[in-house]
């Protein structure tokens, strides 16, 4: 096919993705310069529809980018009033003392938030000072110069027929080019994951660690409603097949945010971390909260998890990785919001920096090191040895160990040094033949449901005309591999049902994938132990589309 001819559109900082960290960058850049031209490019149909958090924010960063940001009315109308710590066993729960928490846990000060709406928000104060924000508009690839550096991305392009040639209704894209290009995609970005491959940035890292965090939104009884309280659970049901945990956050009128994360470093293949979730919401404190409400939305993402020693370089040559596209979030806390507006904030101003001082397509000197040495490396140096902890020797090290190492950080000095992650997530997987099959309870239609019921409460939808995003590398691989070897876990692994082992009678299984069912969580791309699937974005605007998250 000939080589695609594209218009290409001039800017000073082209940013990709309008989560925090992107629109905190953009918000900054006309903060230093009035006259900087930015673009901000959003897969989703609209900014927030992919946008889901937990999500309780600590304002560090919205005071340091907006101080006045109560005043311009941002969304954040649920302080946290109290906070609640729970080991669940089957039956019942204990309650962990909040005394024995590290200060570091303590919530008071923070608020609970839909991020998409906060986003939302944010993307009105940006635009107001003159930042262009395109929705719709999916990133699918980079664009670099004749000396190797990005200098810009493809954006736009619609109308491909499945099997990739352009269609009747083909549309070319547009070429986006920028002194510097910020990418903000958020965990395991398409474009990241291919700048962090092509100049080494995770050459000096650990690898990266995740877990896939599903959410569901609740309208319960306003007698069981506690606005402002926030619960964390650990134990049941997952025990010693996976890390992970839960919660809880009582938000306005009457809405709950029920959450459950599965660290995806485990080793039994037949674990199923939607039905785990689908489980933890009939343990009797959970059940009781929920009976009499309805669940109004649902979604699902990956988290990166590996904490500070698993940050590549974020410097490459043309831009930048910022937020969740490096990993910055605060395991214990459960929080990255905040680091990843303090990262867009340090990555506008090397730029504007550099900028002004006529430079471009090089590397932002100084922007890795502000995020290493400032707030957002201090917040995560604290906790470093929680997750590897919690890896190798379990919940209670975590907890014990873990927990006095955060006591003795907060105090200037741990005890352990930095421990390292070992292996990937999808390495951790073990053949099936290890573990027994998991049996998990029918969803009764009340508190639990099948996925593909919850999935419709994702409002996703994606054009089936178009080339699935979500490519193999061989595609013998699922059957001849991972199906006898372990079980076929892209079925479970999966919190979107988009992968299945379909047998027919009299002919051999085939592997079906449902790209129309994917929201985006990624976790295929991560957890699949061969690693023969890559999330790609399919075009723009497709995809969930979630009112509140």
């Amino acid at each position: 096919m000939a080589e695609i001819e594209r218009e290409a559109m001039e800017y000073d900082v082209v940013i990709v993705g309008a989560g925090p960290a992107g629109l905190s960058a953009a918000i900054r850049l006309k903060q230093r310069d009035a006259d900087l031209n930015v673009v901000v490019l959003e897969k989703g149909s609209e900014v927030g529809a992919h946008i889901l958090s937990g999500a309780v924010l600590d304002p560090v960063g919205l005071n340091k980018l907006m101080p006045d940001w109560k005043e311009k009315g941002a969304p954040l109308n649920v302080p946290v009033k109290e906070d609640n710590f729970y080991m669940l066993g089957e039956a019942g729960q204990l309650r962990i003392p909040n005394f024995i928490m590290p200060p570091l846990m303590n919530n008071h000060g923070n608020y609970i938030v839909s991020m998409g709406n906060v986003c939302r928000w944010m993307a009105e104060q940006a635009e107001e000072m003159g930042v262009e924000i395109f929705p719709g508009m999916a990133c699918s690839e980079l664009v670099y110069s004749e000396n190797g550096e990005v200098k810009g991305v493809v954006a736009g392009e619609f109308g491909k027929n499945p099997d990739g040639t352009p269609g009747p209704s083909y549309e070319p894209g547009m070429e986006l080019h920028g002194k510097y290009v910020f990418l903000g995609e958020g965990v395991r970005g398409s474009l990241s994951k291919q700048v962090i491959a092509k100049y080494d940035l995770d050459a000096k890292s650990d690898v990266q660690k995740y877990g896939l965090g599903m959410k569901e939104i609740w309208e319960i009884d306003p007698e069981k409603h506690r606005e402002g309280t926030v619960t964390h659970t650990m134990g049941w049901p997952l025990e010693g097949n996976a890390g992970g945990g839960s919660f809880i956050y009582h938000l306005e009128n009457n809405q709950v945010y029920v959450g459950f994360v599965v660290h995806l470093n485990y080793k039994n293949p037949h674990l199923f971390p939607y039905m785990e979730f689908q489980r933890f919401k009939h343990h009797p404190m959970v059940a009781e909260l929920l009976k009499g409400g309805k669940r109004v939305a649902y979604g699902a993402r990956a988290i990166s998890e590996g904490g500070f020693q698993s940050m590549p370089q974020l410097e490459f040559p043309g831009g930048a990785l910022l937020g969740c596209a490096a990993g910055m979030v605060n395991v214990p806390r459960i929080k990255g919001n905040h680091n990843a507006m303090l990262s867009g904030i340090a990555a506008a101003d090397a730029a504007a920096d550099a900028i002004a001082a006529g430079r471009g397509g090089d590397l932002l000197d100084g922007y890795d090191k502000a995020v290493r040495k400032g707030e957002i490396g201090a917040d995560l140096k604290k906790v470093r040895n929680v997750k590897p902890l919690w890896s190798k020797y379990g919940l209670l090290a975590s907890l014990g160990i873990g927990g006095m190492d955060m006591w003795m950080n907060t105090f200037g000095g741990g005890i352990l040094g930095t421990l390292h992650h070992g292996k990937s997530d999808a390495d951790a997987t073990e053949d099936a033949s290890k573990h027994k099959a998991i049996d998990y309870p029918k969803p009764d239609g009340t508190l639990s449901f099948d996925r593909l019921t919850n999935v419709s409460f994702s409002f996703t939808n994606h054009e089936e005309s178009q080339p699935a995003h979500l490519k193999l590398t061989d595609a013998s691989v699922p059957v001849e591999v991972n199906l006898p070897k372990y079980a076929g876990p892209s079925a479970r692994y999966c919190p979107a049902g988009v992968y299945e082992f379909v047998e027919e009678e009299g002919k051999d299984t085939r592997f079906v994938i449902n790209f129309q069912n994917c929201v985006h969580c990624k976790t295929c791309d991560i957890k699949d132990p061969s690693q023969n699937i890559t999330w790609t974005v399919p075009q723009g605007g497709d995809g969930p589309n979630y009112p509140n998250m």
